[in-house]
């Protein structure tokens, strides 16, 4: 099984809904050494991140990401990323060697206002969508750093993703199954569904910054 170096380009679109997630649940989900950030009292941030990322990209493949929370370590701030399915066994490798992410093998399918997630014949996740509420016309055009934390083995990871992407609010339905690995996270009724179309992703190259407990590595 082969895959490219970091960074990765890919270019495609995602969906992405935010979302407050109690501290205490969180928890459950986050290496001890980093320590959850508050936007209000008892909650953080979390979110869910459905992409396709398509021709002119250097893997094509799709994916869906589960973020328990904000986190910060050694005055880094970035996403603790506990779970994550794609439907390519190169990015399944990549991310695992590369990121230390716990990727796994998961079935998408893309409907006309709809995805939905599945493994093993078993749905995780599905997220519906149309025009946003504001009845809004304008993209807005954006280009940010997103840091993220990770763990390979015993060594904590950080690595930052550069999006270039038009920007949109969407009315989002996101339904988490019951049985899903990340359903006591309670990410089932966003604050916003974002649209982003037109992407481009660079997922960065990952720097070593601390040392983590081994027994949360790739853990459901």
């Amino acid at each position: 099984m082969t895959y490219p170096p970091a960074p990765w380009n890919l270019k495609g679109y995602a969906f992405q809904t935010l979302q407050l997630v109690d501290i205490e649940q969180a928890s459950k989900f986050v290496p001890s050494e980093l320590e959850i950030v508050s936007l209000l009292p008892g909650k953080t941030l979390g979110s869910i991140y459905i992409s396709s990322y398509e021709s002119g990209s250097l893997l094509t493949y799709n994916e869906l990401i589960v973020v328990p929370g904000l986190v910060r370590y050694q005055g880094k701030i970035g996403g603790w990323i506990s779970h994550i399915y794609v439907d390519n066994p190169d990015s399944v490798a990549g991310g695992r060697e590369i990121w230390g992410l716990p990727k796994e093998m998961a079935d998408f399918s893309w409907n006309n206002g709809s995805v939905s997630v599945s493994q093993n014949n078993r749905e995780l996740c599905s997220l519906s969508y149309q025009k946003g509420f504001l009845n809004l016309s304008t993209w807005w055009q954006q280009e940010l750093s997103v840091g993220s934390f990770a763990g390979l083995g015993e060594e904590l990871l950080y690595f930052e993703n550069q999006f270039k992407t038009q920007v949109a609010l969407m009315e989002g339905k996101l339904e988490i199954h019951q049985d899903s690995y990340f359903a006591s996270l309670n990410l089932d009724k966003p604050l916003f569904t974002l649209n982003l179309q037109k992407l481009e992703l660079i997922a960065g190259v990952p720097k070593v910054v601390g040392e983590k407990a081994p027994e949360l590595s790739f853990n459901r």
